[in-house]
């Protein structure tokens, strides 16, 4: 199925908002964001990255005191009332959004994709500048071993191991982090126990597809982004929250959905793809046919009203999806479904393969269909209940 830019004459892969002959702006986004330093709990450059672009697209923007960046933008252009400044839905009242109990079409939605990304922290430096480190998030030590990371302020370095006699005895605690210092005080001068460091990779394009580290979850900020910048008219009061500390507990999703109260929820972040040879999971989702609705994860069972909205809107248009039901793990969904009395959610998952490595790998078609269904999903009401 072609995309918006082919239907118009444009290259193939380059979504709608591009630039002809370069990079879109979609790209563009996820690829300063993958380069973006933001472990878990150290989200500030990601979001002042994206605060600075999504402003024009919003009526509000604010963070909260866990550091998620929330975008409110009021109904507009449906015939709904437009929250000017100073009504009730400008000020972030509940009385904003027309709720579930059939007052109208609008609702209030909340839209989360997280900031972080997985990180080591280091916890002990040695005398000959060798840096310990622990997991902030889901790591594989064998992922880790040989690859470049990188802490705050740009200091680099290898991942090494200790002697091991079998490959099954490398564990965290064998591994170390070696930033070429030469004594312990050298490394204490240019990190400090408590620091935490990043995969260190680019982000490569190889055809349609895009490799890259932290395109979980910085591909469904970039998706989030980029619909926000499309979407024209919506029945809903929406907040768009960047959320903070999903990698280490859900932790941002869940103070940001208390606040903003919303009628429903969706999660944009990434799931597996099953299309590599033997895979460890049987997930029936590959790159390249389209994001994926989530039917279950470890976090969450989909609402049926959420599902029926995402699926209606993509089959009104036309726009390519998967089915998901993900064994393990779980998004920013399976925190929002709980606050307060609960929330109806669901998630919008890029396909992915080699999560939680530094290579990454996505496909631009499934990125760009995200942007076309959320941006659908976001101009309709919602189904009846």
């Amino acid at each position: 199925m072609a995309t918006p830019a082919e239907q118009a004459g444009g290259q193939p892969g380059v979504p709608a908002g591009g630039q002809a002959g370069g990079e879109s702006r979609l790209i563009g986004f996820l690829r300063d964001l993958t380069q973006t330093y933001g472990p878990s709990g150290r989200e500030d450059a990601v979001r002042e990255y994206i605060r600075a672009r999504i402003e024009p697209w919003a009526d509000e923007v604010r963070v909260d005191a866990l550091g998620n960046l929330i975008a409110r933008r009021a109904p507009r252009g449906t015939g709904a009332d437009a929250a000017g400044p100073g009504t009730p839905a400008a000020a972030g009242s509940a009385g904003g959004a027309e709720g579930p109990g059939g007052r109208g079409a609008g609702r209030r939605i909340m839209i989360a994709a997280h900031m972080d990304e997985i990180a080591v922290i280091a916890t002990h430096i040695d005398d000959k500048g060798f840096i310990r480190v622990e997991p902030v998030g889901g790591q594989d030590p064998m992922v880790l071993l040989g690859q470049r990371v990188e802490f705050a302020g740009g200091v680099v370095g290898v991942v090494g191991s200790e002697k091991l006699d079998d490959a099954r005895d490398l564990k965290m605690g064998k591994l170390f982090v070696d930033i070429g210092a030469t004594s312990g005080d050298d490394a204490r001068r240019r990190v400090r126990v408590g620091d935490m460091a990043v995969f260190h990779r680019p982000l490569e394009r190889a055809g349609d597809r895009l490799i890259a580290k932290a395109l979980d979850d910085r591909s469904g900020c970039a998706v989030v982004m980029e619909a926000m910048a499309r979407l024209e008219a919506s029945p809903h009061e929406i907040f768009f929250v960047f959320t903070v500390q999903e990698e280490v507990g859900l932790r941002g999703a869940r103070t940001a959905a208390y606040g903003v109260e919303p009628d429903v929820a969706v999660a944009v972040d990434i799931t597996l793809a099953g299309d590599t040879p033997e895979p460890q999971h049987r997930v029936a989702v590959e790159l390249g046919k389209g994001p994926a609705i989530k039917v279950k994860d470890n976090s969450q069972i989909a609402h049926p009203l959420v599902r029926r909205w995402m699926e209606g809107a993509a089959e009104a248009e036309g726009i390519p999806y998967q089915l998901e039901v993900l064994p393990f793990g779980g998004t920013d969904a399976g925190a929002m479904q709980l606050a307060r009395a609960g929330v109806p959610a669901g998630t919008l998952s890029i396909p992915v393969r080699y999560g939680h490595t530094p290579g990454e790998m996505a496909d631009v078609r499934d990125l760009e269909n995200a942007v076309r269904l959320l941006v659908a999903m976001l101009s309709r009401p919602l189904p009846e209940a």
